[in-house]
């Protein structure tokens, strides 16, 4: 009978071992900084800004998070961390005013979606609510 059991708990852990994925890695920092970022869509209260002249128009393009927190994001570079659990990105760069700090509205090993509210650029009262996509290349 013990026999039987330590095969079972044997044949049990091979299973779950096999079942692992190593390519199936959630771990934020490694999704976020593995590959480089090809924005998708850079959206401004619902409305497309990446075009020449519009709010986001020096964030398109690529997007490079380093694993040494510095990084390139479109036309900007500056440095990187995360915040409030990994659930945030807070990118901090010279060209802005302040720092861009995003929620993480999705984070695969193929997508980065991200939001935020950020002061508008020509009436600092009111918020522009920003979204960006991004896609892995």
């Amino acid at each position: 009978m013990k026999k039987n059991i330590l095969f079972l708990v044997f044949v049990t852990t091979l299973a779950v071992l096999a079942s692992c994925n190593k390519d199936d890695n959630t771990d934020p920092f490694e999704l976020l900084t593995g590959p480089v970022w090809a924005s998708d869509s850079l959206l401004v209260d619902g409305e497309d800004a990446s075009g020449e002249g519009e709010v986001l128009e020096k964030f398109k393009g690529e997007a490079k998070f380093n694993r040494d927190a510095t990084g390139t994001f479109g036309e900007y570079s500056g440095v990187w961390r995360f915040a409030e659990n990994r659930t945030e990105i807070i990118i901090t760069t010279d060209s802005l005013p302040i720092p861009l700090t995003t929620k993480i509205a999705e984070l695969t090993a193929s997508s980065l979606k991200i939001t935020t509210a950020y002061p508008s650029l020509t009436n600092p009262e009111e918020e522009m609510k920003i979204r960006m996509t991004f896609k892995a290349k």
